[in-house]
């Protein structure tokens, strides 16, 4: 699939890094687009609400200028991070109205709800923005992933009536409007959300909850649950999927066109880098490599002396000009060239992933 944004086409599948407080951490968008990145997650509506503010985003122009990014771009509603600092109770407070929580430093009450998280999404200026939801926990229960799919409903037709004011940007530009399917991990729940988001006006179909990304085997099974519902004219969103390579390949398998994960440049930062071959087999891919997982641990003293790549056969910058045992070096002298040149890598590894499905796909 393609689809056109006010910056730019994006040929699917395409993986969006992520810059939740605008920002790839230790990536430059030169960078980004040298790794084959034409769509990033920029910008968490919570995070850009407490620091800078919308205010000075407005100010700067918007996203896109404010981190020198000319590509497509997509933002989150702030719904994952309510629901993270919800757990914590006195940070953070759910209620029918939305989500009160306290500014870090100046103790400011803010008030995030499915008109302010549009509104943040418009100073913001993404080509995408994602209506306001209560990301569904997975301990809770049946009852506890009703409560949270209904919600989310109710502030999914909030979020397409504050959307529908103005469908363009603070800057003039379209947005696009991505609903989310909840359910947590009961089959009836989750076609009960997918029917109820097909009947909206929406631009493209996300699925959300705790366990998507984080259970890949539960994330398949939801999917096979809901793709035979959905259209296939309308792009379709894993959230939060992309812990390792193999995830995409698993994902796009059942049909799901875009996806964004803070894990590559994480795990680059924590000493794990991608480091396997990607197999053609029954018209697929595989990612697979000798270590665990298809990955290496940088920080392991075997690696001090070894002049090859990360990966052999990688073309991405780091692995055409350093070895591992340099990179070993930098690891563990906690230098800053080590978080740069790693979270290239990784990065690459996972666009290198999307440039051959969608080879695979035209085959």
């Amino acid at each position: 699939m393609q689809f056109s944004t006010p910056h730019g086409e994006v040929t699917t599948p395409s993986f969006m890094p992520v810059g939740t407080r605008a920002m790839v951490n230790y990536l430059t968008p030169h960078d980004l687009q040298q790794t084959g990145s034409t769509i990033i997650l920029g910008g968490n509506t919570y995070h850009m609400l407490v620091s800078p503010g919308m205010e000075i985003i407005e100010a700067i122009g918007g996203m896109h200028r404010m981190m020198a990014w000319e590509h497509a771009m997509l933002t989150d509603s702030g719904g994952f991070q309510v629901f993270s600092l919800s757990k914590k109770g006195s940070i953070c407070l759910i209620d029918e109205e939305g989500a009160h929580f306290k500014h870090p430093m100046s103790g400011k009450i803010i008030h995030l709800n499915s008109c302010s998280s549009i509104q943040a999404q418009k100073s913001i200026g993404a080509d995408i923005i994602m209506a306001f939801d209560e990301c569904t926990p997975e301990q809770g229960g049946r009852d506890a992933a009703l409560a949270a799919l209904d919600r989310t409903h109710r502030w999914l037709l909030l979020s397409i009536e504050e959307h529908a004011k103005q469908p363009h940007s603070a800057y003039g530009k379209q947005q696009a409007l991505f609903g989310i399917i909840q359910g947590g991990s009961f089959r009836d729940l989750r076609e009960k959300s997918t029917e109820f988001i097909l009947q909206q006006p929406l631009d493209g179909i996300a699925i959300g909850g705790e366990v998507i990304g984080f259970d890949m085997v539960k994330t398949a099974e939801i999917l096979d649950w809901v793709r035979p519902m959905l259209p296939d004219d309308k792009v379709r969103y894993t959230m939060g999927v992309g812990l390792n390579p193999q995830d995409l390949l698993d994902v796009v398998a059942k049909g799901v066109d875009i996806f964004d994960c803070v894990a590559p440049t994480r795990n680059a930062r924590h000493g794990t880098l991608y480091c396997g071959e990607f197999i053609k087999s029954d018209g697929w891919l595989k990612f697979q490599g000798e270590e665990t997982q298809a990955r290496i641990l940088i920080k392991k003293s075997q690696y001090a002396k070894d002049e090859s790549p990360i990966m052999p056969g990688c073309e991405c910058y780091t692995c055409k000009h350093y070895t591992r045992a340099y990179l070993h070096y930098l690891f563990k002298e906690g230098l800053i060239a080590y978080f740069h040149l790693s979270s290239i890598h990784n990065i690459h590894v996972m666009q290198e992933a999307c440039r051959l499905m969608r080879e695979c796909i035209l085959d």
